[in-house]
């Protein structure tokens, strides 16, 4: 099992404040990674509500986000329509393409994306952005790539820790207030 990097890594307010696009992966991300399938071919997948929450409110403060899958899922179909997630792209390996075409389609600079992933096809992406992030048990090539390793596991509130960075810094960036970083 590889080691995440220590934490806290330091990411300054102003850095998580000027993200306008939090884009990332689905399985081993906002899942544990396992995948039931079914005698009917049916899959399942579990999907932490905690994230669910993170996720509409970044909708109400403005932050898009986006799912990038790299395989086509029902089930991922299903959550994401859920929380009416404006930007679902699936069966998309090359993430870092599917990242770049969005944040050009949107207007957005690598500084103002911020993208959470797991495995080897993931890096690029997560590398490019300015906050690449990942999750405690993600490929090698994964976690060398993040700047930040969330406390969270993925699929149990890793990426609502994402999302309340991005929350503090933004309110944060209207008040003045100072970013205070508590542990999950």
């Amino acid at each position: 099992m590889p080691t995440p990097k220590k934490h806290p890594v330091r990411i300054e307010r102003r850095e998580w404040s000027r993200v306008r696009l939090f884009a990332m992966d689905v399985d081993g991300v906002l899942t544990d990674g396992t995948i039931r399938i079914c005698s009917d071919g049916s899959e399942t997948k579990t999907f932490s509500i905690l994230d669910g929450m993170g996720l509409k409110r970044l909708e109400l403060a403005g932050i898009i986000v986006a799912w990038i899958s790299g395989r086509p899922s029902g089930a991922t179909s299903v959550r994401g329509g859920e929380l009416k997630i404006p930007h679902i792209i699936q069966g998309r390996s090359d993430k870092l393409a599917a990242l770049q075409e969005l944040a050009a389609k949107l207007g957005l600079a690598p500084e103002q994306c911020a993208y959470v992933g797991d495995d080897d096809i993931d890096a690029a992406a997560i590398r490019w952005c300015g906050i690449g992030v990942s999750v405690p048990g993600a490929m090698p090539e994964a976690l060398k790539a993040a700047r930040y390793v969330t406390r969270r596991q993925a699929g149990h509130g890793a990426i609502r820790e994402v999302c309340e960075h991005l929350l503090a810094a933004q309110v944060g960036s209207q008040s003045g207030a100072k970013l205070v970083r508590t542990n999950p």
